[in-house]
């Protein structure tokens, strides 16, 4: 399958919920959960830990400030 023949769904970014996955961020950004992962650990991409396991969440307004979108 070529790339060009994949379809992307749009995102409105007011759509976007106010803690996103590392999936959710990484689908956003086109990039690898695990490059989330390294940012979180060298602070270019904090994460909040939520419940027992650690699972990571990402505020959006971190998120758009990354991509230098001013949250409305």
């Amino acid at each position: 399958m070529s790339f060009l023949n994949k379809t992307t769904p749009k995102v409105s970014l007011s759509d976007l919920p106010d803690l996103m996955t590392i999936r959710e961020v990484a689908d956003l950004l086109r990039i690898s959960p695990l490059t989330i992962k390294r940012w979180g650990k060298k602070g270019k991409l904090p994460a909040i830990r939520i419940n027992s396991r650690g699972d990571r969440r990402y505020r959006k307004e971190v998120v758009l400030r990354l991509l230098g979108v001013e949250p409305a």
